[in-house]
């Protein structure tokens, strides 16, 4: 399994559409791709917001968000889990 984390920050006043954006368009991308597994959404109080998605395997990118609602381009890191 593959877990990818994606990040951008929002400006300001467009974390909620930012979120939206996520949400309604981004995920639903996806979310019958036979390799995705499942998806979370999160925010924080400094206008970041994070998808975590996990994939049996070769996860795919989210879209471009709308680049008038970021503060900064996103970000995203893939993750395989450590066996301890």
């Amino acid at each position: 399994m593959i877990v990818r984390m994606w990040e951008a920050r929002a400006e300001p006043y467009g974390v909620t559409d930012l979120i939206t954006w996520v949400c309604d368009t981004a995920l639903p991308e996806f979310e019958h791709d036979p390799m995705h597994l499942s998806s979370e959404v999160f925010s924080s109080t400094d206008h970041r917001v994070v998808v975590i998605s996990k994939w049996r395997s070769n996860p795919r990118p989210l879209p471009a968000p709308p680049a008038m609602l970021l503060a900064r381009p996103p970000h995203s890191w893939d993750f395989t889990q450590v066996d301890r």
